[in-house]
């Protein structure tokens, strides 16, 4: 950098010399550089127009300077100069790359020089907000903050990534400098789904997602211990999601019945270990449907909709009944009925995948109140049953997987049915009947 102090004169024969004014000392007289520093130079252009030249300008060129003219009466003029200095990081006394246990404390610190002096804040690198914690303001978050100093307390693997630290001071270019904040815990494993079904001759897949740092060694285990290796009927599997997050995945090809049974999913850093387990099971394929049937009806076109919630899936099973001297059975396949018992009346509907019997040959949805003051439901199902005896209000909750019955065709479902009397007797209570189908 080369900075130019001028001075114009208005005669010939004078003489122009400069002075360090604030240190009192004789820079140049005329043309002549008086001081010991090659870094100063004077030109003029014409008789009346002088320039004191300083290369490379330092901190120390800082201060006032004074050009006098031997005219008579003297004159002069002063000038300052303001010397301005970029950031430059301190590296000496700045933090670097930092691993600290989960729960524990780190302090990054960034130092940096320049004139004015630097001010420094802080970000992350991914954009995520900063976590502070004190006893005064118990937790703060925030994109910025300011100090030379990062004080991050009862740490989580959340907090985990790269810290930005940014010196500014209005004098371009900006400087930063990248710390690298590790947290290390022992592994922890999540299992989606612990009971898995399928069909023999088919592909499934089994999935855990590990959390562990450092980082850790994953691979899956038959129950007996047996390590799974990956072949043409194995095939193994792992997506990183985050710096410490990781999803295994294990594909079978062709179930064979040798493949029930349970799997393990292990993970192994150098604090701890964690495993989960997953049990297979053979899901049987749906039997053909056969058309459903009814003992007696009642004709409506009600549509009301209802809510669901999650179910898990399990094998179907044949399910009895038995209530105050009524003996209800449900078959497996699409065939239900109502046992006989004395003054029983009722109404058995089976629904399936391919259509449902009920009122009109295969309707698209099913339509069903078995009396005026019962609610009434819709929807697509697999398999549904209604049993009905002696009743003024039928209550129906359909246990999906967190769908409306009318956008998605029904795979598994529970029908949990609650019977109201109209009238006390000896089983006025209500009654809740359950079929897992």
């Amino acid at each position: 950098m080369i900075t130019h102090i001028t001075w114009h004169t208005n005669g010939y024969g004078t003489q122009v010399a400069w002075i360090k004014a604030d240190a009192k000392a004789i820079l140049a007289i005329h043309e002549h550089v008086i001081t010991n520093n090659g870094r100063l130079s004077v030109t003029h252009n014409d008789y009346n127009t002088w320039t004191l030249v300083i290369r490379s300008v330092k901190m120390e060129d800082r201060g006032v300077y004074m050009c006098q003219v031997n005219t008579d009466p003297m004159k002069m003029q002063t000038a300052f100069l303001e010397v301005v200095i970029p950031p430059d990081i301190v590296y000496e006394e700045t933090s670097g790359d930092m691993m600290v246990p989960e729960g524990g404390s780190a302090k990054l610190v960034c130092k940096a020089r320049g004139y004015p002096k630097p001010k420094i804040i802080w970000r992350r690198e991914d954009g995520r907000e900063i976590i502070a914690r004190n006893g005064t303001h118990g937790k703060m978050k925030a994109t910025v903050v300011e100090g030379e100093m990062l004080s991050l307390t009862k740490v989580t693997r959340s907090e985990m990534g790269a810290y930005m630290c940014i010196a500014s001071n209005g004098v371009p270019p900006s400087v930063s400098k990248r710390m690298k904040l590790q947290v290390h815990f022992h592994p922890l494993i999540q299992v989606p789904n612990q009971l898995v079904g399928a069909p023999l001759g088919t592909d499934v897949t089994l999935i855990c997602n590990v959390e562990a740092s450092p980082k850790a060694i994953n691979y899956w285990q038959r129950e007996n211990g047996e390590m799974i290796i990956s072949n043409e009927r194995y095939s193994m599997n792992e997506n990183e999601s985050s710096m410490y997050a990781v999803q295994m995945t294990l594909v079978i090809r062709k179930l064979h019945k040798a493949d029930m049974g349970g799997y393990k999913c292990i993970s192994k850093n150098s604090i701890g270990d964690a495993e989960g387990t997953i049990r297979l099971y053979e899901m049987e394929l749906q039997k053909k449907t056969k058309t459903a049937h009814r003992l007696n009806s009642v004709e409506d076109t009600s549509n009301d909709e209802i809510n669901s919630t999650p179910n898990v899936d399990q094998p179907e099973e044949t399910n009895k009944i038995h209530k105050n001297g009524r003996l209800y059975k449900g078959l497996q396949g699409s065939e239900h009925d109502l046992m006989s018992s004395s003054g029983a009346t009722g109404i058995v509907v089976s629904a399936h995948r391919g259509g449902f019997g009920l009122f009109q040959s295969m309707p698209r949805h099913l339509h069903h109140r078995p009396h005026q003051s019962s609610t009434g439901w819709s929807g697509e199902a697999k398999l549904l049953i209604v049993l009905l005896v002696h009743l003024r209000q039928l209550l129906a909750r359909w246990l999906l997987r967190l769908v409306r019955l009318t956008r998605r065709k029904v795979l598994q479902a529970t029908v949990a049915i609650q019977f109201q009397h109209p009238t006390p007797s000896p089983c006025s209570s209500p009654v809740l009947l359950h079929s897992s189908l």
